[in-house]
């Protein structure tokens, strides 16, 4: 099984647009390195790459890996399709840059799905381009890997927030390679630690987990703006490192980072504290081989 991160950060990126907090105006120099949108793309055989999430930064993080270039023939791509950890637009509108494609699949929980159709209506944009496949499946086998989704909140994306559907609408995925036997999981989006997770995490070599915030204040005292975090659906650091430290033989990474988030520079004490407890804060392009 390879990994590559083909971003790590959260909505906006790193620097974001309209930010001029301190650790954006240190992206911009070129003080801290600069970060895309969250998106992983994950093969089991070498040759069939299938993305997990689908940022609006895509194109640019596609033609940044040479693992997903394309070829031999003109149209050619290892990529076989998307598996969507939620509905959120900054990991399904990456889709469109796909409308060129043809035989893709996209998997997803049936309520994103919904989400995807019924209320935000993606779907059919991109029927008209290339029709696509959709399933919701929650356990399936991808090219050597087989792939079980983990509900992990019921969090919708605020275009869905009076959709009656129930969830799962915030999933983790676990990839088991059919031959060697590793295991990575990968949780972007975690409200909290559900019950069962620590037995996920127990049986994974590979954790990428959610570290879109470092503290449970950091938005408003980066930004003056109190309001919003709460309801955002992430655990921040604060309260999954002391759960992390009881994993010491799991690699374990924070991935989907906010722009607010002081472990963005390697220098900073909340940086020291995971490099110490053994916890990785990985770059864009980070690849993972189990």
């Amino acid at each position: 099984m390879k990994a590559v991160l083909l971003g790590t950060a959260a909505g906006g990126g790193f620097p974001q647009w309209n930010c001029a907090c301190a650790l954006c105006a240190r992206a911009r120099s070129g003080e801290l390195p600069s970060r895309s949108q969250d998106c992983l793309a994950i093969t089991g055989n070498g040759t069939d790459w299938w993305l997990v999430n689908a940022s609006p930064d895509l194109r640019t993080q596609i033609a940044a890996c040479p693992l997903l270039a394309p070829g031999p023939g003109p149209r050619d791509t290892p990529i076989r399709g998307v598996l969507f950890t939620d509905a959120e637009l900054d990991h399904t509108l990456g889709l469109l840059t796909l409308r060129g494609g043809t035989g893709l699949t996209v998997r997803a929980p049936a309520a994103v799905l919904h989400a995807l159709r019924d209320q935000f209506d993606l779907r059919t944009v991109i029927d008209g381009y290339a029709p696509l496949t959709w399933r919701d499946d929650p356990s399936f086998s991808l090219d050597g890997l087989h792939v079980t989704a983990i509900p992990i909140s019921d969090k919708r994306p605020k275009y869905a927030r009076a959709s009656t559907v129930d969830g799962p609408w915030v999933v983790a995925y676990r990839f088991t390679d059919e031959t060697t036997g590793g295991v990575l999981v990968y949780a972007p989006c975690l409200a909290s630690w559900p019950d069962g997770f620590d037995e996920v995490v127990a049986g994974a070599d590979c954790l990428l987990l959610d570290g879109t915030f470092h503290a449970a204040s950091e938005m408003g005292s980066a930004t003056g703006s109190p309001s919003g975090q709460a309801a955002m659906g992430h655990l921040p650091i604060t309260g999954s490192l002391p759960l992390l430290r009881r994993f010491p033989s799991v690699r374990r990474l924070y991935t989907h980072l906010n722009n607010t988030n002081p472990v963005l520079d390697p220098s900073s004490p909340e940086a020291v504290t995971l490099r110490t407890a053994g916890v990785e804060v990985p770059l864009d392009g980070t690849i993972v081989e189990l």
